[in-house]
């Protein structure tokens, strides 16, 4: 979810065994000023931490963990996955969870990735729950390697969502003592923000990312704001099929994103999905045109690049907005309810 893990169509096919990574593609990025190539590797580990106290309501990666990997299986993911990654400024290694869990990524392992990364001159991201932000593991590992950031899902700035929508495993409170330990030790941050936690409204979390991004930006070096995508096997996706559930409306990206404008730190969104009924999408009609601005706002930083389009469903949502928080129950699918009773 940077959307964190986004694949594109020219994403290279993975075989699935313990050897192999579950994916590995090139993007852009903007890093210091200008657009860069980076890379990802996503790495099949033996799975998040949490998945096994119930897990976050939208998140489905763990569905590419596997238990029986061991140290040398991702090493050779590793390998594998960065062979045809070359003159890159930028890599990303993520994981079904936490990259600094060492029963996750044993240190051997992260090792051999921060002298990967050393040797090459690339900086690297990876991802992390607070809890194993520790300081005396950042500054060994910047021993190896001190080009580092690291992305912390904090989702939402409101404890009750954290808890109760998402079922996150931390407060707003672990989130800072990690965010600030990062910076102390002079490591960049990013922080994922998500856009519609299941049970909220559009209007509700309209609200929660603008003032997650505001709060967010005060601690990170860059914020992605990440749209929910519905993915297989989540409490999200029950919902969506009972209709209790819509992805946010590419108008609520746009929305959020333009409020957004004062913020000092580096925002990107380029939504997992976009467009498609599990991603963040309006009609149809208007989506390639919104999805290419927020790209080309990602990749620049020039707000001007946030493009609206004349379309009819601009209406629509705003009625959705102004309206759906007086059905009973909450948040419910009102598109396809009036597109079924339309028909």
């Amino acid at each position: 979810m940077e959307g964190k893990h986004r694949a594109p169509a020219t994403r290279r096919p993975i075989r699935r065994d313990n050897s192999s990574p579950a994916a590995v593609w090139k993007e852009k990025e903007y890093l210091d000023g200008k657009i860069v190539d980076s890379g990802v590797v996503i790495l099949r580990t033996s799975g998040c931490s949490h998945f096994r106290e119930g897990g976050c309501s939208m998140c489905g990666y763990n569905t590419e963990s596997r238990a029986d990997i061991s140290a040398e299986d991702l090493k050779s993911q590793f390998a594998k996955g960065v062979s045809d990654l070359q003159d890159i400024a930028l890599l990303k290694v993520y994981t079904s969870g936490s990259f600094l869990d060492e029963k996750e990524v044993p240190p051997d392992v992260a090792d051999s990735i921060l002298v990967y990364c050393s040797n090459s001159g690339t900086r690297l991201l990876f991802e992390s729950r607070p809890e194993f932000v520790r300081p005396d593991r950042l500054k060994n590992m910047l021993q190896k390697h001190d080009d580092l950031e690291i992305a912390l899902g904090l989702e939402s700035s409101n404890d009750r969502v954290l808890k109760y929508s998402i079922n996150k495993g931390f407060t707003v409170d672990d989130y800072s003592a990690a965010a600030r330990t990062i910076r102390e030790t002079g490591i960049a941050v990013r922080t994922y923000v998500l856009l519609k936690p299941p049970f909220l409204t559009e209007a509700e979390a309209i609200a929660d990312a603008k003032a997650t991004i505001r709060f967010a930006a005060m601690a990170s070096d860059a914020v992605s704001l990440n749209p929910v995508n519905i993915q297989k096997g989540t409490l999200v996706e029950k919902l969506w099929s009972n209709w209790s559930y819509r992805s946010p409306w590419l108008w609520s990206v746009l929305e959020v994103l333009r409020e957004s404008s004062s913020t000092s730190a580096k925002l990107i969104c380029e939504p997992t999905g976009g467009g498609k009924e599990r991603g963040a999408h309006n009609c149809g009609k208007c989506d390639a045109s919104i999805l290419e601005s927020l790209r080309e706002f990602s990749l620049s930083q020039n707000y001007g690049k946030l493009r609206s389009t004349d379309c009819e469903c601009r209406d629509l949502w705003e009625s959705i907005v102004g309206t759906e928080g007086f059905v009973v129950g909450g948040a419910v699918d009102l598109q396809r309810f009036f597109r079924k009773h339309r028909a």
